[in-house]
């Protein structure tokens, strides 16, 4: 089936079935590999983008359902204010380890600002909920959205 969708402000066509999730299609038929594979239930965060700017679970999420609607992914969440903040936050503060699981990480960060732009840690803990790190950078994770926070123009 032809899909047009906007994907980091560009409109984006492909063929493939309404019910595909939304993670296999920007993986597979769009080629944007930044977005990762977890656990395939909505479980672990690995696959998280922004549907309209708030964060979803992409594995579990059929493409069919996002007519009309932006996407982001970790490819594009940069050009954002408060995406260049928090990318530049784990670069500054060197928070990845393995990495895997850190673009779900920083969509859920990105979300967070843009919604709470001074948050304190109960509401770092609330947003990051779900969003696993086998690595155990939690610490990390909480000081680069509190440098990002603070960073703001």
């Amino acid at each position: 089936m032809a899909t047009a969708l906007n994907i980091n402000g560009q409109e984006r066509s492909f063929d493939a079935p309404s019910e595909m999730p939304l993670l296999w299609v920007l993986r597979d038929v769009l080629g944007l590999t930044g977005t990762k594979f977890g656990c395939g239930m909505a479980q672990c965060g690995a696959c998280t983008v922004h549907v309209d700017g708030k964060p979803v679970r992409s594995c579990v999420l059929p493409v069919g359902n996002l007519q009309n609607r932006t996407i982001t992914t970790i490819e594009g969440v940069g050009a954002t204010p408060a995406g260049a903040r928090v990318q530049k936050a784990w670069l500054d503060l060197e928070v990845v380890q393995c990495g895997y699981c850190q673009s779900g990480q920083i969509m859920s960060a990105v979300a967070l600002l843009a919604m709470t732009p001074d948050p304190d840690d109960s509401d770092i803990d609330a947003a990051m909920a779900g969003n696993i790190c086998r690595c155990g950078t939690y610490v990390r994770i909480r000081a680069a959205i509190k440098q990002a926070a603070s960073a703001k123009a």
